[in-house]
């Protein structure tokens, strides 16, 4: 389905400034199909944050919970919510989400509404508080905060009835408005089976999908966050990227038909009638909380450069979970991994070699460049866009650089604001006075990262190969990823 550029303040909000707002002889290209909201928009510019794993299950050396655990064993050496926020930053981290309440249904914050909580545990003398600690040291370093609550409780007495339901929202209601702003609310998708649930314990099956009334948490949480993603639940901001390995399908499209199953989360579906873009979830450990016997099993910098590409590099966002040890810190082992990758990463990404570059276009939307050019491509904002005339689907634009340039990464955006519109994509280098193809792509999306062989050339094309409407492109850099250490 096609809207009308009018519509785009309805989609993204009506604070959301588009350079399309001047008055222009030229009208912009018709949105495509579903497209972003203005927080998602926002959730996408955030790109790769982390999960913060700790709970009781650190100090049982568990990674499900019973709910039977006795709150007196939550009890941290050292805790220091600036450390974690301070080594998910230098790892290039851009948030953190805290698992206030895992499964088992210890919370970690002085809940009104069950004694099962970190008042009853040692630390500070039943005086702390591990989500405000947590929220005001990232507000103190501008890193985002969000939390993870989860649905099952397999604590609670009345876990399946209505009382729990009650509980639940009361429960949500307190971190949405009690903690600063969230930018994302998690809820896991583990729902029901066996628990301690009050020392009855047993079995409670519910449907996830009913039980836990989402329409009222949705209500909950934009009465006090109207800012904050939603991720897995009906009607949620973001969905799953299919996997727990840090990877999505390929390729991978922001929109998705629904209901869907979780089989087909990966690859999303083209055309699909919402915008819910995929979130890659991955730990640096084999496990999501910390474990000794895990140490020696941590992420290399090499391999969280591997996820890096296969999430953010095809246009979802990555989460990775940095699980604090029985101290209430980040590992010196983790700590080293993720001071690895951000140099990694700075040393890929932190010089475009396109900078510079000259472009020429086969069209230009009504052959307003100023509006619609090629040049749009090498401009600071990620989403102006170099745009061509209705009728024109298969464009190309000649990228020309300063020098002879060596490089083995591509980046291609689209304007997403405009829909995803691009199903194939081609780059050439000119490699002794001919054309050669160096890399193909069935999407662009948000983000499209393409490694190839090194390749040294002064002169580039990009081909639109495939698109039902006429192409918006945003971005285009050329990177040179050093050789793995």
């Amino acid at each position: 389905m096609v809207h009308r550029s009018l519509l785009i303040g309805v989609l993204l909000g009506a604070t959301f400034c588009l350079p399309w707002a001047k008055a222009h002889a030229i009208e912009p290209p018709l949105i495509y199909g579903a497209a972003p909201s203005q927080r998602q928009l926002a959730w996408h510019e955030l790109g790769m944050y982390g999960f913060v794993h700790f709970t009781i299950n650190t100090f049982t050396d568990r990674e499900w919970g019973n709910g039977d655990e006795s709150p007196q064993s939550f009890n941290p050496s050292d805790f220091s919510a600036e450390q974690i926020v301070l080594a998910a930053k230098a790892g290039g981290l851009r948030g953190l989400i805290l698992t206030a309440k895992h499964h088992d249904g210890f919370c970690l914050w002085p809940t009104k509404t069950t004694p099962h909580n970190i008042s009853k545990s040692p630390y500070k003398a039943g005086q702390g508080d591990i989500v405000r600690e947590m929220a005001e040291a990232c507000k103190k370093h501008d890193v985002k905060f969000g939390i993870y609550v989860s649905p099952w409780d397999r604590n609670h007495a009345e876990y399946g009835q209505d009382g729990y339901v009650r509980t639940y929202h009361e429960q949500i209601r307190e971190l949405a408005t009690n903690y600063g702003p969230l930018f994302e609310m998690w809820f896991d998708g583990a729902n029901g089976g066996s628990g301690f649930y009050g020392g009855k314990r047993g079995k409670r099956r519910i449907d996830g999908a009913t039980y836990y009334r989402w329409d009222k948490v949705v209500q909950i949480i934009r009465a006090a966050q109207p800012d904050c993603v939603i991720w897995g639940m009906p009607n949620a901001d973001a969905r799953w990227g299919g996997s727990e390995q840090g990877i999505v399908g390929d390729p991978c499209w922001a929109t998705i038909n629904l209901p869907a199953p979780e089989s087909q989360f990966s690859h999303g579906h083209r055309n699909g009638k919402v915008w819910l873009p995929a979130e890659a979830d991955v730990s640096i450990r084999p496990g999501w909380f910390y474990h000794a016997g895990e140490d020696s099993k941590v992420k290399t910098p090499a391999k969280l450069a591997e996820i890096y590409f296969a999430s953010i590099g095809r246009g979802a966002n990555l989460i990775l979970n940095i699980p604090p040890d029985r101290r209430g810190r980040v590992h010196d082992t983790d700590l080293t991994a993720l001071n690895g990758f951000k140099k990694w990463f700075d040393a890929t990404f932190g010089n475009n070699l396109a900078a510079g570059a000259t472009c020429q276009a086969s069209n230009v939307r009504g052959e307003d460049a100023a509006q619609f050019g090629p040049g749009k491509l090498l401009d600071s904002d990620s989403w102006s866009a170099w745009a061509t005339n209705d009728n024109v689907t298969d464009p190309s634009v000649n990228i020309t650089l300063k020098r002879a340039t060596k490089f083995n990464v591509i980046r291609l955006r689209e304007d997403i604001r405009s829909g995803q519109r691009i199903e194939g994509i081609a780059i050439d280098a000119m490699v002794e006075g001919q054309w050669k193809q160096i890399a193909t792509a069935g999407n662009v999306g948000a983000c499209r990262l393409l490694r190839v062989p090194a390749i040294t050339t002064d002169q580039l094309r990009v081909r639109v190969t495939k698109s039902p409407v006429s192409p918006m492109l945003s971005d285009f850099g050329l990177f040179l990823e050093p050789a793995a250490q």
